[in-house]
């Protein structure tokens, strides 16, 4: 049996503000701090760990994340009016068997490369 995904680590210059955009901005769930370098956040059943690199990756150059949402098109809208940098508009990325995929991208404050998906049945 494979593993399920437990937490993923973003690398920022500021949990502060990361934390800020990642809870205010794309709506995640704010779990728990760890003192000021570290911060905990909630998506669905993963963790979103938000440090800063202290020789574990590179702020701005970090995975992209792509986050499950319903609603891209409104979604990204209000995501870029509190502040995220747009990338990509919302576009059909590919047609599958059974759905349609949905892409957007945003940058967070860091710079990071955000993925917002929709799969459409």
């Amino acid at each position: 049996m494979a593993p399920d995904l437990g937490q993923v680590a973003l690398a920022v210059r500021d949990v502060a503000v990361a934390k800020r955009f990642y809870v205010e901005v794309l709506g995640l769930r704010p779990l728990f701090d760890a003192g000021p370098r570290l911060s905990f956040l909630g998506v669905g059943a993963v963790r979103l760990m938000l440090t800063v690199p202290d020789g574990a990756g590179e702020v701005g150059r970090n995975s992209v994340l792509y986050y499950r949402v319903a609603g891209l098109e409104e979604y990204y809208r209000r995501v870029v009016a509190g502040g995220a940098v747009p990338e990509r508009e919302p576009g059909l990325a590919a047609r599958l068997p059974d759905h349609e995929l949905w892409l957007a991208f945003v940058r967070d404050p860091e710079g990071n490369l955000v993925g917002l998906m929709e799969e459409r049945r």
